[in-house]
């Protein structure tokens, strides 16, 4: 098993392995350790002293095994090898651990909310939010073996399967909405329109969007719309235009450094893999959780 206390010597090997710095994992442990004998006695059912002594015996490393996938997303195979048990075990302990993380970034108010149902709500929950900059973020996955998946989940843009998710963050990179997961063949735009995210935000909020999302002026009039002037057919762009399409890609660049950082965690980069339903939805909300706890904590 790789030796924690070695790692938590080292700021630098400690964020490779988990993406956090040694301060911000030695607090977020002492909250994750309060919250996981509850979700673990509910999901065995048994008494945690009961049974063969468990590998990961404190809270601190159940959380490092969890955050180190996260991070590094490596198969059952390596895992079970690194740690010294069987991939069934991982594969365990990643639905185990898993909601345990997300609980726990939860009710440290550091997750990203899924809908916004009016401007009501969005002042109540991002009181000094000034603009927020939205753009859609595409992950890949292996080829699905049906054919009506393979349909759904092929993206024309990437030339692979993918899966998508429309990303709202502000000024300071804090991720603030995350769309549901959906298959990749779907636009981002009309993502963007299915879900509730543009009823929610004030027409006070300046929206920063990039040409992909073309007709949001015309089906959202009361969004306060930023967003680079589209070359017209035949014709070319005038100096000014240019220059102002310039700077509102400068300001604009906000969201791929937000999305980027998310992208730190490889779970949430590399090519999924799992097989249980719904998990690529809980891997991307906890990365962008993670994302705003490191932010926070820095």
């Amino acid at each position: 098993m790789i030796n924690l206390k070695s790692a938590r010597k080292s700021n630098r090997l400690l964020k490779a392995l988990t993406g956090l710095k040694r301060e911000e994992f030695l607090r977020l442990a002492v909250v994750f350790g309060k919250n996981i004998e509850g979700v673990f006695k509910k999901t065995r059912k048994v008494a945690l002293n009961l049974g063969r002594p468990f590998v990961l015996n404190t809270a601190e490393e159940k959380l490092f095994f969890i955050l180190f996938y996260m991070k590094c997303y490596p198969t059952f195979d390596l895992a079970g090898f690194i740690f010294n048990v069987d991939r069934s075990s991982c594969c365990r302990w990643v639905s185990w651990f898993l909601p345990v993380l997300t609980k726990t970034l939860g009710k440290e108010l550091v997750l990203p909310k899924r809908k916004i149902s009016s401007p009501e709500e969005f002042f109540e929950l991002f009181p000094e939010a000034k603009e927020v900059f939205i753009d859609g973020t595409e992950r890949p996955r292996r080829r699905p073996k049906d054919a009506e998946k393979q349909k759904r989940n092929y993206s024309g843009k990437k030339k692979r399967h993918t899966m998508k998710n429309i990303v709202v963050n502000d000024d300071e990179r804090r991720i603030l909405v995350v769309s549901e997961t959906r298959e990749g063949k779907i636009h981002d735009y009309r993502i963007f329109k299915e879900s509730e995210i543009p009823r929610g935000i004030p027409d006070s909020v300046v929206c920063w969007f990039d040409n992909g999302f073309q007709g949001v002026e015309t089906d959202f009039p009361t969004l306060t719309v930023r967003m680079p002037k589209r070359k017209p057919k035949g014709k070319s762009l005038s100096e000014t235009e240019k220059a102002n399409n310039t700077s509102i890609s400068r300001r604009r660049i906000l969201s791929e450094h937000a999305i980027g950082a998310i992208k730190r965690l490889r779970a949430v980069a590399d090519i999924y893999r799992n097989m249980r339903e719904n998990l690529e939805d809980e891997l991307m909300i906890t990365a962008c959780g993670l994302w705003n706890y490191h932010l926070r904590e820095a």
